[in-house]
């Protein structure tokens, strides 16, 4: 059996246990226990341990994620609007919001606070993938990390509302939205005033060789530097 399928079954019964002892190795060998898999294979599927078992959790919020996002028609909508909704369904997708304020305890932990970077960090490349994003320079990088930054703290936020139907979150994320189309208008008029852009031009020229990673050329951190020369 695949260890994806295998993945499968131990996240399924770890669900039961989260709630009370976290993403932890507690919780994995009971999982394991609860889904009849051979402790010995636990080293494979998870060879960090609890803390990919967590991974593995969040990547398969990305994927019922994407699945629903194919499935909606976007085209009326405006970008903004298209982001937010994106957004807004990585976090209904969600069955159990137990489950991700103990993964939020866990990324926190100084031995993990990569991991959990790197997975927002996906969650955000799916959603401007998914939406069509075709740049290959430095803006590939921008967009990705303002929106990790809108992410991040509209799950902070949805964690502690207890409004109806999370009606505060999803006005929390309107606001952060607009802030960034704010912050993008205000990039548009700088490139078009000739004082300004002139004295960009020259840190300007340097973010010109930044490219978006690219088959062969993405190594270690994700980019790539083209020579001028």
């Amino acid at each position: 059996m695949p260890d994806t399928m295998l993945m499968s079954r131990l996240l399924e019964a770890a669900k039961l246990h989260v709630p009370f002892d976290g993403w932890s190795e507690t919780t994995l060998r009971m999982a394991a226990a609860d889904a009849g898999i051979d402790p010995g294979l636990i080293p494979a599927i998870c060879p960090r341990g609890a803390v990919d078992l967590a991974l593995a959790y969040h990547d398969a919020g990305d994927r019922a994620m994407l699945e629903r996002l194919r499935e909606t028609d976007l085209s009326a909508r405006r970008f903004r609007d298209r982001v937010a909704f994106a957004v807004r369904l990585r976090l209904e997708v969600i069955e159990d919001r137990e489950l991700v304020q103990r993964a939020t305890t866990l990324f926190a932990l100084p031995p993990y606070v990569s991991d959990g970077a790197r997975a927002i960090w996906r969650t955000c490349d799916h959603i401007w993938t998914a939406l069509g994003d075709t740049s290959d320079d430095v803006n590939w990088y921008t967009k990705r990390a303002t929106l990790a930054g809108v992410y991040a703290s509209t799950v902070l936020y949805w964690l502690g509302d207890e409004s109806e139907d999370s009606a505060r979150t999803w006005e929390f994320l309107d606001r952060r939205i607009d802030g960034v189309m704010q912050i993008e208008k205000l990039k548009s008029r700088a490139r078009g005033n000739r004082i300004v852009s002139g004295l960009m031009a020259g840190p300007l020229k340097v973010l010109d060789r930044v490219h978006a990673p690219r088959g062969r050329h993405q190594t270690g951190m994700p980019g790539r530097w083209r020579n001028s020369n």
